[in-house]
């Protein structure tokens, strides 16, 4: 084993190849999205692009906020609004 090999299977080591494997990944990622922007940027439709992309994201926005802001309605109140609307029913 060398000299090198040791010094990876330490903690620091390994510490340092996750920094520089998420580093990478991070150049990468931004590499591909300035790419992208860039691309877009040259399009004649840029304006509605960007509107389209906002009311995507107040849509998705919404959706967030109903999925996990309301609380689902009490079980037992479910059961008694059932039970007065057999009882209405009789």
């Amino acid at each position: 084993m060398t000299r090198e090999a040791e010094q990876r299977k330490g903690l620091d080591g390994q510490a340092v190849l996750l920094m520089a494997g998420l580093t990478d990944l991070a150049v990468s990622t931004l590499g591909s999205a300035l790419g992208t922007v860039r691309g877009l940027l040259r399009r004649s439709d840029a304006a509605e692009l960007v509107a389209e992309a906002e009311r995507d994201l107040t849509a998705r926005g919404r959706l967030v906020l109903d999925r996990y802001a309301a609380a689902p309605p009490a079980h037992l109140e479910i059961l008694a609004r059932r039970a007065l609307d057999r009882q209405a029913g009789r």
